[in-house]
């Protein structure tokens, strides 16, 4: 017994000489990796070992817009600087040339440490190996070949029915707020019909959220704000505090793909027995997958990884857009009488919106680019530098991630001039355009899918309420922008509706 004891006390001695020693080990790579980037310009750290992520966890903590931080210090040190967060270096790059040269090209990857953190969600599958997070460039561009089909413009004009459609049950619910002399939450009701315009034409469910309860806009704004913790705080869910919120995440990240699941196997068994199937998104993404040679179970689980992608990528962005714009409408009356008048000019009395009327609506076009140029919805994205690099007359060692963000770019002097003016004349068709610098979209091959999608749906929806109703902000309106990954407006952007008076 006590040779046991003898050992098991030199076994613990060892154990602890060994956590020592890695330890060790492990503060000389943070060494090494300082040494090797500190010549690149940046903020003080505040700590050897987390570097700069105490800042953004403070700003989490505090409803605050990391983005508002990288702009800060972008003017402080310029448009290519450093910082740190453990063994981790990344690279804030803010000027074109170089955001040019890197998105637009295939041969920098994606950034691995936070794209391989969306394939799971605290240990359950997220967004997988789907179109956003896919960091191999052969198994994206599989996936991107087989979603292609689902948004050419051909199939996109066939759409106008559903997006009027949805508009108008929108339109419907304003004009019942009006008659019960209610305030528009416009956020929730935006977000109400961005979701079912992606299920009824995505995927051939009609949710009716405007009228009905569901459990998929909690469950998409769950996985929305954990997804923002699990990102920018490494030990979130080890802390046994938040243990109840990060199983309330999993479980709605279960949700939407357990129903994604069921959607896409009803709709496969449907056609499989010949069934009369809508023409829609979900079934020219099986026919085309079907038509992939060597489909595995793999490839099974990638339409299920695109089905929660597109589910949320494809409605809360879009809705989030759509508020900010009637805020900034609210704020600018002469704007928006001038938005107007061209929706009078070019709809007219008109019930249903065309696809050819869309072009004809340049000015409501530029209102919703300016408002993506103050408020990209989506607003950064990143990429791994694998071989060394020179960005604005510094040297970038590989092996570090370089990160971007059009709310940065967007709102910087040297591009936009009083840049937060909102001032739809910036993007009129005669004005010169920015150079890569407005990307809220993204840029390259990897750019948002479903671009012309989003603002499709987005001039419908704002043609039809700028033609139906006059709004106003409630009085105390505040214009915050509250960051959960996405950007979105913090009040909630409330307004008294009226329906428009046509007499005057």
């Amino acid at each position: 017994m006590a040779v046991f004891f003898a050992l098991l006390s030199l076994c613990a001695k060892a154990l602890v000489i060994l956590l020592v020693a890695a330890f060790l080990c492990y503060c000389l790579y943070i060494k090494y990796i300082h040494m090797k980037y500190d010549h690149i310009p940046g903020p003080p750290r505040e700590s050897f070992f987390l570097g700069h992520a105490a800042t953004f966890l403070s700003a989490m903590k505090n409803d605050e817009v990391v983005h508002d931080k990288f702009l800060e210090w972008t003017e402080t040190y310029g448009p290519v600087y450093r910082i740190n967060a453990l063994h981790y270096v990344s690279v804030c790059v803010f000027c074109p040339e170089a955001t040019k040269e890197i998105l637009m090209s295939p041969k920098y990857p994606k950034d691995k440490m936070v794209y391989k953190r969306l394939f799971y969600l605290f240990g359950k599958r997220f967004l997988g190996n789907g179109l956003v997070t896919a960091q191999d460039h052969e198994l994206w561009y599989k996936q991107r070949r087989i979603m292609d089909p689902a948004f050419s413009t051909l199939y996109l004009r066939g759409l106008m029915g559903t997006f009027n459609e949805r508009a108008d049950k929108l339109m419907d619910k304003l004009g019942e707020i009006v008659d019960n002399n209610v305030q528009a939450k416009m956020l929730h009701l935006l977000n109400c019909v961005t979701m079912d315009v992606i299920a009824k034409v995505a995927f051939g469910v009609d949710l009716d959220l405007l009228n009905k309860s569901s459990p998929f806009p909690k469950a998409v704004e769950t996985c929305l704000k954990g997804m923002v913790f699990y990102i920018r705080d490494f030990f979130f869910e080890f802390n046994p505090k938040n243990r109840g919120y990060v199983n309330e995440v999993k479980a709605a990240a279960r949700l939407l793909r357990t129903t994604g699941a069921q959607w896409i196997q009803k709709r496969k068994l449907a056609m499989q027995n010949g069934e009369d199937v809508p023409k829609d998104i979900l079934t020219m993404i099986i026919k085309t997958a079907a038509a992939e040679e060597n489909m595995t179970e793999e490839d099974e689980e990638f339409m299920l990884d695109n089905f929660v992608t597109f589910f949320i990528a494809g409605q809360e962005t879009t809705a989030n857009q759509l508020a900010f714009c009637v805020m900034e409408l609210g704020r600018h009356p002469e704007i928006l009488k001038k938005a107007k008048k061209e929706v009078d000019d070019v709809i007219g009395m008109k019930p249903d919106i065309s696809y050819d009327d869309l072009g004809k609506l340049v000015y409501l076009s530029q209102v919703l680019k300016e408002t993506l140029r103050l408020y990209p919805t989506a607003p950064g994205t990143s990429r791994d530098i694998t071989e060394d690099i020179v960005i604005a007359g510094i040297r970038i060692p590989g092996g570090v991630t370089s990160i971007f963000s059009s709310y940065v770019t967007g709102r910087m002097e040297k591009f936009f001039k009083d840049p937060l003016t909102f001032d739809p004349d910036r993007f009129h068709p005669d004005a010169p355009k920015p150079y890569y610098c407005y990307y809220p979209f993204a840029l390259g091959p990897r750019s948002c899918l479903g671009q012309n999608f989003a603002q499709m749906e987005a001039k419908v929806v704002m043609a039809k309420l700028l033609q139906r109703f006059d709004f106003t902000l409630v009085p105390g309106e505040t214009f915050d922008i509250l960051d959960t990954g996405t950007l979105r407006p913090k009040s909630g952007v409330v307004c008294t509706v009226k329906h428009r008076n046509y007499t005057n």
